[in-house]
């Protein structure tokens, strides 16, 4: 039973329906290049619209600073999310106040209304109640479709929850329901893939994941502090060697909890970073000293997707090497690859999220064959990390 209502509590017919979406999509000359959020949050904003609510759609674009800028407006992504939506979307150019009252007033049941950049007011990122309550005024109940923003305590993300019946939207839902499935009380066993560069970056995420998953691979630049702090040579290759100790305290504190950390066996090595660079492998012991580490080898790639095969459930955070530059993006393709074979044909649960999680699973082709793919930047990486995300808890509360 969830802790949360959804909108299968309540009838919006007839309501207004204030909606925190994230309409904060990337754009080039005045058009969205990238209208993913926009095509995720349409199942809730069309649901609503049908069911005969008067949709007043809330969001934040860019970081204005409390400052009207005009490249900033959502009234530029008014046409696109039309266009996903197959009908007519409306825009005021305030999100509180009487311009905003009065259309809030004038829409009739089924029409949808996009609110101006609720971050044209300094009231938005300090969650001032005042402001809280002048988005509240405009609506009879609350959804919160933006798990993407739910980690920052904002007066349309958090303030105001507590003024109103809130709900979560069908993507919230979703993205909480895969969440939970994977970390909350999984099948087991539960494997972690954790990438990227800095192990300096991911502390709280590390020490989250090895008190609640069975195993915990790492790759990237984050393996080598690993297998530097075990006393393996890893060259000129990207290494915080400052962290050596802390590797070490992870490692036993792993080991005291039962969680099984598995590191590359072979790498590949180049003398540089770069497109076409001589390239070989090596196995993870025998790095020469003029040689960097940038992907995984075959025999850690096998030895990884037999692993992914085997497991309940997956969660992914982070590419396993310089994924940007191939050949270097063939150990974290290979295991992406695997992760979406055994989600399709062993009822593998696999959840992945993070930016560059993101970009490596559209770059090997497989995001569509995940369970679930969260494009929550920010909020995925605080929730891995175990810490109360406010826009969530509002919604408990």
């Amino acid at each position: 039973m969830a802790a949360y209502k959804t909108l299968d509590d309540f009838d919006p017919a007839g309501k207004r329906v204030l909606l925190r979406a994230d309409l904060n999509v990337p754009m080039s000359g005045g058009r969205v290049t990238d209208a993913t959020r926009l095509e995720r949050i349409a199942p809730t904003v069309k649901e609503l619209a049908d069911k005969g609510a008067r949709v007043l759609v809330a969001s934040h674009f860019g970081r204005p600073k409390g400052e009207r800028v005009p490249d900033m407006s959502l009234e530029h992504v008014v046409g696109a999310l039309a266009d996903i939506l197959g009908r007519e979307v409306k825009f005021v150019p305030d999100c509180v106040g009487d311009t905003a009252l009065s259309a809030s007033s004038a829409l009739n049941d089924g029409e949808i209304l996009v609110l101006e950049n609720a971050r044209f007011h300094t009231g938005e990122e300090a969650n001032d109640p005042d402001f809280a309550k002048g988005l509240a005024s405009l609506a009879d109940v609350y959804v919160n479709d933006a798990f993407s923003t739910a980690h920052r305590a904002h007066a349309s993300t958090e303030g105001v929850a507590h003024l109103l019946p809130s709900y979560a939207g069908r993507l919230m839902q979703a993205e909480l329901e895969a969440l939970g499935g994977a970390l909350g009380e999984p099948e087991r066993p539960v494997l972690a893939i954790v990438g990227g560069a800095k192990i300096a970056t991911k502390l709280d995420l590390l020490g989250n994941l090895i008190a609640r998953v069975d195993q915990l691979a790492i790759g990237g630049g984050m393996a080598n502090t690993f297998l530097n702090a075990m006393g393996i040579d890893v060259g000129k290759s990207l290494c915080e060697h400052d962290m050596a100790e802390t590797a070490r305290d992870i490692l036993k504190r792993a080991d005291e909890l039962g969680c099984e950390i598995i590191l590359p066996s072979d790498v590949v090595i180049a003398p540089e970073f770069a497109q076409g660079a001589p390239n070989r492998v090596v196995p993870v012991d025998a790095v020469p000293d003029d040689q960097m580490i940038l992907d995984i080898g075959p025999g850690s790639v096998i030895g990884l997707s037999a692993r992914v095969g085997q497991v309940r459930t997956l969660v992914w955070n982070g590419p396993l090497g310089a994924f940007e530059v191939p050949p270097f993006d063939e150990g974290t393709v290979a295991v992406a690859r695997a992760a979406a074979e055994a989600t399709e044909t062993s009822g593998l649960l696999s959840v992945a999220g993070g930016g560059d999680t993101v970009a490596a699973l559209n770059h090997a082709g497989v995001a569509e064959r995940f369970s679930y793919v969260s494009t929550a930047g920010g909020a995925f990486l605080e929730w891995l990390e175990g810490k109360t995300l406010p826009g969530v808890a509002a919604l408990e509360a």
